[in-house]
C-alpha cells in the first residue's frame, strides 16, 4: 500500500516581523540622512572659517571607510548606523570647537556725536559727510623773546607772521638793511616792514631809533604798514614820533599777547599814543 508523500510546507516569516524590520530599516536611514545633512551645514561653515579642520575631517573619514574595508566581519545596519553617529558627533563637536575659537569680526566704535550727517551714522560709505576745516588751536605756549638772540627774535617775529596769514614773508635783517629786519604781505595785500629791537627791560627804544626807521619805512621800502617790535619798552618821545608817522609800536606785553591771541596784530593796530 503506498503511502502517500507529504507536502513540505515552505516556513513562512512573520508578516508583523516583515513590517518591524522594514520600518527600522527606514527609520535608521532617515536619521542616517539627517545627520549627513547636519553634518554637511555644520562642514561647510567650518570649511569657511577653518579649512584645515574640515582637510582633517576628510583625512578622517578616508580612514574610517578603509579600516571598515579591511575588516571581514558582517557589518549590519545597526552597526553602520552606530558607527557614523558617533563619528558624525565627533565631528560636529569639533566643527564647534573650531567656530567658537573662530576669531569674532572687530567692531569699530564711534564716538558719540561723531560721524553723522542728519541724524544717522555714517557708516555707508555712499553717505557723504560735509567737509569741514578744523580749527588751529591757538599757540599758549609763552615764549621767552628776551632770551633769544637778534637773529633768533627777527626769525620768531617772522614766524608770527606767517602763522597769522601773511604772504611773502621774508627776513631780510643785517648790514645795510636800512631799518628792514622782516618784510611781508599783509592778508588784505598790503606792504608789511618790521624792524626788531630785542632789547632788556632796562633797555627802551628811543626817539632816534624811530626816526632811524621812520626815513626809510616808508621812502625806501614803500611800506603800507610800518612797525618796530620789541621786547621791552618805549619812551615817551619815540611814542609821540610813532604817532605822527604812522609808525605802530609793539612792546613785549602787546608781543605777548599777539604771540598768545589776545592781543591786535600789529597790521590791525593803529599807532600807539604816548
Amino acid at each position: 500500500m503506498a503511502v502517500p508523500a507529504r507536502v513540505r510546507r515552505t516556513a513562512r516569516r512573520s508578516r508583523r516581523f516583515e513590517l518591524r524590520a522594514t520600518a527600522l530599516y527606514f527609520a535608521l536611514l532617515a536619521v542616517i540622512l539627517a545627520l549627513v545633512g547636519a553634518a554637511a551645514r555644520t562642514a561647510a561653515a567650518a570649511v569657511v572659517h577653518r579649512p584645515a579642520w574640515a582637510i582633517a575631517l576628510a583625512l578622517m573619514a578616508v580612514g574610517a571607510v578603509m579600516v571598515g574595508c579591511r575588516g571581514k566581519r558582517r557589518i549590519s545596519a545597526a552597526r553602520i548606523a552606530r558607527r557614523a553617529a558617533v563619528a558624525l558627533d565627533e565631528a560636529t563637536q569639533t566643527a564647534v570647537e573650531a567656530l567658537d575659537a573662530a576669531p569674532a569680526p572687530a567692531v569699530g566704535l564711534v564716538p558719540a556725536g561723531a560721524g553723522t550727517c542728519g541724524g544717522l551714522l555714517a557708516t555707508d560709505p555712499t553717505v557723504l559727510l560735509p567737509e569741514t576745516v578744523p580749527e588751529a588751536p591757538a599757540d599758549t605756549v609763552e615764549i621767552a623773546y628776551e632770551a633769544l638772540d637778534p637773529d633768533e627774535f627777527e626769525q620768531a617775529v617772522a614766524e608770527l607772521c606767517r602763522r597769522d596769514g601773511c604772504l611773502d614773508v621774508d627776513v631780510v635783517g643785517g648790514a645795510g638793511d636800512l631799518g628792514a629786519d622782516v618784510v611781508a604781505r599783509t592778508p588784505d595785500g598790503r606792504s608789511l616792514v618790521i624792524q626788531c629791537k630785542r632789547y632788556c627791560d632796562g633797555n627802551r627804544v628811543g626817539s632816534q631809533d624811530l626816526q632811524r626807521f621812520g626815513g626809510t619805512c616808508f621812502t625806501v621800502h614803500g611800506a603800507d604798514v610800518a612797525v618796530v617790535v620789541t621786547t621791552s619798552d618805549f619812551t615817551a618821545p619815540a611814542l609821540d614820533y610813532a604817532e605822527q608817522c604812522g609808525i605802530v609800536c609793539v612792546d613785549g606785553p602787546q608781543l605777548q599777547g599777539w604771540q598768545e591771541g589776545t592781543g591786535p596784530r600789529p597790521w590791525e593796530a593803529q599807532p600807539s599814543v604816548a
